[in-house]
């Protein structure tokens, strides 16, 4: 569960990061920068309900 929420908090970021610079004008966005926010947000959402689903069926 914090490895999901760990990577989920880095594709927010990314995303929030994002949208700040778009919104002071600069259109020409890293790539890495766009590739983080784009994977890391589902892939923390995802991993996060694996961990959900297995602590749920251990009991």
């Amino acid at each position: 569960m914090r490895l999901g929420i760990g990577v989920f908090a880095v594709g927010v970021l990314a995303v929030l990061t994002v949208f700040i610079m778009f919104a002071a004008g600069l259109r020409e966005l890293p790539v890495w920068l766009s590739a983080a926010a784009g994977v890391a947000t589902p892939l923390g959402l995802v991993l996060g309900f694996i961990a959900l689903a297995r602590e749920h069926r251990s009991r």
